[in-house]
């Protein structure tokens, strides 16, 4: 019984309290108190040489490693494990309570170490077992509060984790596997090579029926306890009545004052409970424990409060920037989209970066891609507001460098330091055009037709919030079958690469793709973009990333039509001569009476205000789309008319016949718009 107390202590020793994939700490570790001896095999302790300031027979009197509570920090020195002795006199108090000082210290900081709540209940279970217990459970409020948040319900206590030293049964095997040679101690160290300090993260296992949910009673005695804040020896009447409440009354519990109940106490309440246990075979917790406890517990729960506070602030933020987004894309006539956005890592998850695609009059759409300097909530916020004005000066139809001008304006409003970075495009699938301006923003590669990838010649720009800068525009060619790639700065720049390393990079890897699909047609966009982002390393997620890829269908000149109407009382019926004539030559008859009925209603309403020639274009797509443009800003809307008035239901007409309708004010007045849809669609979908 003897042998096999002494090889557990050994064995306990050895599998420590440390993460398998930390090197081994140095003996000055606060968590491997100093000055140890160790257990012999007849169970007695093995004399090392006497420290400075030490009498020489304290390391080997029997006794000793009896009366020190604290053993070794799991670290193997020459194969055995060191268990530190304490002997006679005040030098032996003096080195006990520092080793007490130095596991405080070494276990606070480890426990200071953790970012989220695991890391930090697991700080705790591994610089307490086995230096300073066999065993401990956790138990935290299921849920947890944040902040100034009251539970409404009763309070519930889940047990979180457990861990503890798992006793050697056996060594009879071991020892004959390993040799005859090595004694107790090796094969004590020989057997941490298993590991026996694990457990499962959560729930009780084995010998350590714990129960893994509680509901604490008012009045109750453990809600006595918890209330006091102190640690409690588990001998003490309030805890014998508490413990069976909170463990269960099956769970088996050690004799005398081998086992502390300590609460866990945030800033405003308590959070859970930790409970201490040790075995028979070690010396019983002291006086001085119970500070030692007290101090665990305080570090955990506040840490534990930390943990949750950062963990809603950064849900809070990721789902502010995610909802700033736009869910969806829009399906414009002439281009395809596709787009993706990924987090920076979990410590920096939250950035400023967005894009959006935004429907223009004429079939046209504006491409925006922005980065907001910083990773916080607010630069998630700032990012929210430049989306939106963004959103509003394009529905104005403002050139893209005059967009910019109002972003930077609008930037400085926000504060003098709010700077970002934008790029904003428009794509005319009539004409195959695109217009450029730039705001320091990282230039955007097109992905030609055949297979080549080019870096597109773009104005820099001065960031948006500088001030005081004129921002250019730049129009190219955007030919069908071409990808634009706008994206922003976290795709192409990291700290193991600068940003036209990462621009060169990507430009090759659209290239490869491209070849590798063929030549003869663009690749899949959406696999495309996932291939860009799989171009992406270990260390290459620095920053958030924003990705949209436009794919350049346009539309043909013969599905086109365009005309100009002056604005007298003849245009209306001139207006439905020239759709019947398109209609004709489409193939579109059976759309006659109601695109001559909707064309000659909005014409009309357009002439009654126009002082300049009127437009009206009709657009053949997978609808049939009709435009008509005037110079008056005054935007159209829809009212109920009175039996008796003669007019105002035009629009009516339009809302009830069209599939969809609308009107956009321009900077030179005015389009109203509607879609009709092509006969056999319904069939086709």
């Amino acid at each position: 019984m003897r042998d096999g107390a002494a090889a557990r202590n050994a064995a306990g020793a050895t599998a420590g309290h440390g993460d398998p994939s930390e090197p081994p700490r140095p003996r000055g570790d606060g968590l491997d108190p100093g000055n140890a001896g160790q257990r012999t095999a007849d169970g007695g302790a093995a004399r090392h040489p006497a420290s400075p300031g030490t009498d020489a027979a304290a390391g080997g009197d029997e006794s000793a490693g009896q009366n020190s509570g604290y053993r070794a920090g799991g670290e193997r020195h020459g194969g055995g494990t060191a268990i530190p002795v304490a002997g006679a006199g005040e030098a032996t108090a003096a080195r006990r309570e520092g080793d007490r000082l130095r596991f405080v210290g070494a276990a606070t900081r480890r426990i200071a170490r953790g970012i989220d709540l695991d890391e930090i209940v697991l700080g705790l279970c591994r610089a307490t077992v086995p230096t300073f217990s066999d065993a401990i459970l956790v138990y935290l409020r299921d849920p947890l509060p944040v902040g100034d948040e009251r539970p409404v319900g009763p309070v519930v206590l889940r047990l979180r984790r457990t861990d503890r030293l798992r006793p050697i049964d056996d060594l009879t095997d071991i020892s004959s596997t390993i040799g005859a040679g090595m004694d107790l101690a090796g094969a004590a160290g020989a057997a941490g090579e298993l590991d026996f300090s694990q457990l499962p993260l959560v729930g009780p296992q084995g010998d350590l029926p714990a129960a893994e949910l509680c509901e604490i009673r008012p009045g109750g005695a453990l809600a006595e306890v918890l209330r006091g804040v102190r640690p409690v020896f588990g001998s003490s009447a309030a805890a014998r009545a508490a413990l069976p409440e909170l463990l269960g009354v099956d769970h088996p519990l050690p004799r005398g004052n081998r086992a502390v109940l300590a609460p866990l106490r945030g800033r405003r309440r308590v959070i859970g409970a930790a409970v201490f246990l040790r075995s028979p075979e070690r010396p019983a917790f002291e006086q001085n424990d119970l500070l030692v406890a007290a101090q665990l517990a305080t570090h955990t729960a506040l840490g534990i409060d930390k943990a949750v506070l950062y963990g809603r602030e950064a849900y809070i933020a990721d789902e502010l920037q995610r909802t700033m987004l736009p869910d969806s894309l829009p399906q414009p006539t002439g281009v395809r989209l596709a787009s993706r956005y990924l987090p920076a890592a979990e410590t920096a998850r939250v950035g400023g970066d967005w894009y959006d695609a935004i429907p223009l009059p004429g079939s046209r759409v504006a491409l925006v891609v922005g980065d907001v300097m910083g990773h916080s909530m607010t630069s998630a916020a700032i990012m929210g507001q430049l989306r939106t004005t963004a959103q509003t000066l394009a529905q104005l139809d403002l050139p893209p460098a005059e967009v910019l001008h109002h972003l930077d304006e609008q930037a400085q409003r926000l504060g003098s330091d709010r700077m970002a970075t934008c790029l904003y495009a428009v794509y005319d699938p009539v004409a195959h055009r695109i217009t450029i301006a730039n705001a320091g923003h990282p230039p955007p590669v097109l992905l030609h037709l055949g297979g080549r990838a080019e870096v597109l010649r773009v104005p820099p720009g001065a960031p948006i919030g500088v001030g005081g800068v004129d921002f250019e525009a730049v129009e190219l060619d955007a030919p069908a079958g071409a990808t634009l790639l706008l994206y922003t700065d976290g795709l192409v720049e990291s700290r193991l690469r600068d940003v036209w390393t990462g621009i060169e990079q990507l430009r090759e890897r659209l290239a490869t793709t491209a070849q590798l699909t063929g030549l003869d047609h663009p690749p899949p966009l959406e696999a495309l973009c996932d291939d860009v982002l799989d171009m992406l390393g270990p260390g290459d997620r620095d920053d958030d990333i924003a990705l949209l890829a436009a794919r350049f269908d346009g539309i043909a000149p013969s599905d086109v039509a365009y005309w100009f109407l002056d604005p007298e009382e003849t245009a209306p019926g001139r207006a439905r001569r020239f759709a019947r004539r398109a209609l004709t030559r489409w193939g579109l008859e059976e759309l006659s009476d109601s695109l001559e009925l909707l064309v000659s209603e909005v014409v009309t309403n357009a002439v009654r205000y126009a002082e300049r020639p009127v437009t009206l274009r009709l657009l053949r797509t997978d609808v049939l789309r009709c435009e008509v443009g005037d110079d008056s800003p005054q935007l159209p809307r829809q009212r109920r008319a009175r039996d008796t008035d003669e007019g105002g239901r035009g629009l009516f007409l339009v809302n009830r016949l069209a599939r969809r309708w609308g009107a956009t004010r321009l900077s030179s007045g005015k389009v109203v718009w509607f879609e009709l849809p092509l006969p056999g669609a319904q069939e086709r979908r």
